[in-house]
């Protein structure tokens, strides 16, 4: 799985028209192919950052994603910000879940009865 997170630090008159641009944007590249989740956030520390986090099923995924119309409308917002957009791509080799956490709190099977397993 890749994680593609963009950090947005919006002009405090701009927030608006970014949003909108983000809210337009989300229903369409969930609907890419490889798109496994695409979510706004917002600092709810009164800044004016917006965080965008997309999950993709692969790194061709996101590659086509990047390549694509709305990307391109994404990176249009550059007069819009205070500064650059913030980028970076992780590449994730497994994901553990609830029963993991479980573990490591102690409230859960030992991780020992799990072997070469991923907990999940």
């Amino acid at each position: 799985m890749i994680i593609f997170r963009i950090a947005m630090d919006v002009l405090q008159e701009k927030q608006k028209e970014v949003m909108q641009t983000l809210v337009s944007m989300t229903e369409t590249a969930k609907k890419e192919k490889g798109c496994l989740s695409y979510e706004v956030f917002f600092h709810m520390d009164g800044k004016t950052v917006f965080n965008l986090i997309e999950e993709w099923k692969n790194r061709e995924d996101l590659e086509r994603h990047i390549r694509s119309e709305g990307f391109s409308v994404l990176l249009g917002t550059k007069s819009l910000l205070a500064k650059p957009l913030e980028m970076k791509i992780h590449t994730v080799s497994h994901s553990e879940g609830t029963k993991a956490v479980n573990v490591i709190r102690g409230t859960g099977p030992r991780k020992e009865n799990f072997k070469n397993e991923l907990i999940t």
